[in-house]
């Protein structure tokens, strides 16, 4: 496989790493800091990429978007991610609410919310996992019942990414307990400046605006608010998480830190216990296989026929590469001594990333959840 895509994506990659040099602060490790600062570059980043139409690449031109190949985006993708992810809270949006809203969304839907995504200008969190249903998602309690020509929604999500700056909540809740639990779920665009919807920000080693709880206190919503049909939840969530868990190129940022490692140690490098260096080996091959995997599921979304197991192969190891080459770089970084700038910014990238990788077998579905989808289409299969 052509790892380059061609000449188009090779330029593509040095547009984009031109502008992250010019519009990000040295050091600059997201939106999610303890420094408003950082929120506010990502926000004028984002909106700088949507003017010159490199935030949502492949959407269609009749969305804000330039038509362009689902290969292109996979490259802004991998920048972004590589490099922190400058875009903030926006991937959520670029990822999987806009092609979900494409796919399901009426029209007053998708006026309403497409353009402000292909602009850069709203945050979109998941209301997606409760205390007690997070792997087991259709297991969820929040519960929205008829009132009238609408509903009202109550009930509680926890690991909520976002949720204190966004505008908008991507909501799964119960409408019906008939049938198999996942029989009654629909999916609700909601706002998040409802006085309805309390926020409570959870504390964490990736800074205090990334988790939170939320509440929904009698949240009245309308007909207006429903994505797809009422009690399809379940159906429309499903492709949400074959979207979102290829959506985040993790291997991109671990062959970045892998490969800054040597030239930061310098002639030092060569004085690494041999069997770190294996590791250190093992660790890009690992990339290479996940990257693999990622574009096999690009490849087969673009034409309409992804299945769960082939998101979750990616997802167990994607997620497993998080872990493993955080613990080599680790290591590594241990032998990087020198006190210049180049070495103190690859131990806190190193420490970032190492920080990041803890959650990263649980979050978006735990690794556990993703091996049984993975045996029941192979057994499916057999």
């Amino acid at each position: 496989m052509d790892f380059s895509m061609g000449d188009a994506a090779i330029e593509l990659r040095r547009t984009l790493r031109r502008l992250m040099d010019e519009q990000l602060p040295a050091g600059y490790r997201g939106a999610f800091t303890d420094d408003p600062a950082d929120l506010q570059t990502a926000q004028d980043f984002c909106r700088h990429l949507a003017d010159l139409g490199l935030l949502c690449l492949a959407w269609p031109e009749e969305f804000g978007g330039r038509g362009a190949s689902i290969w292109e985006q996979t490259v802004v993708r991998e920048e972004m991610w590589a490099h922190h992810e400058p875009r903030g809270a926006q991937y959520m949006g670029v990822n999987w609410v806009g092609p979900t809203l494409m796919r399901h969304g009426t029209e007053a839907q998708q006026h309403q919310h497409l353009p402000l995504i292909s602009r850069g200008e709203t945050i979109w969190c998941q209301g997606f996992s409760e205390p007690g249903s997070g792997s087991d998602l259709a297991s969820l309690r929040t519960a929205a019942r008829r009132d009238g020509d609408g509903w009202r929604i109550s009930g509680q999500k926890i690991w909520t990414s976002y949720a204190g700056m966004a505008d908008w909540c991507f909501l799964l809740a119960r409408t019906s307990t008939e049938g198999r639990k996942q029989e009654g779920l629909t999916v609700f665009l909601v706002p998040m400046s409802d006085p309805a919807v309390e926020v409570r920000p959870i504390r964490s080693m990736l800074g205090p605006h990334h988790l939170n709880e939320v509440f929904f206190d009698s949240l009245r919503v309308t007909e207006t608010d429903v994505l797809g049909a009422v009690g399809d939840g379940w159906k429309v969530v499903q492709e949400v998480l074959a979207f979102e868990r290829v959506g985040i190129a993790r291997y991109a940022k671990c062959e970045r830190l892998l490969r800054r490692a040597p030239e930061v140690l310098g002639d030092s490098w060569d004085d690494l216990p041999d069997d770190l260096r294996t590791r250190w080996v093992h660790e890009l091959l690992r990339c290479r296989r996940a990257r693999l995997l990622a574009y096999r599921v690009v490849s087969m979304q673009d034409e309409g026929r992804v299945r769960p197991g082939d998101s979750a192969a990616y997802r167990i190891a994607v997620t497993r590469l998080d872990q493993t080459s955080a613990e080599v770089l680790i290591e590594i970084a241990a032998h990087a001594t020198g006190d210049d700038p180049a070495t103190e910014l690859f131990r806190r990238d190193t420490d970032y990333h190492w920080a990041y990788s803890q959650a990263a077998t649980v979050s978006s579905g735990s690794i556990e959840m993703q091996q049984i989808l993975l045996s029941r289409d192979l057994l499916a299969a057999s």
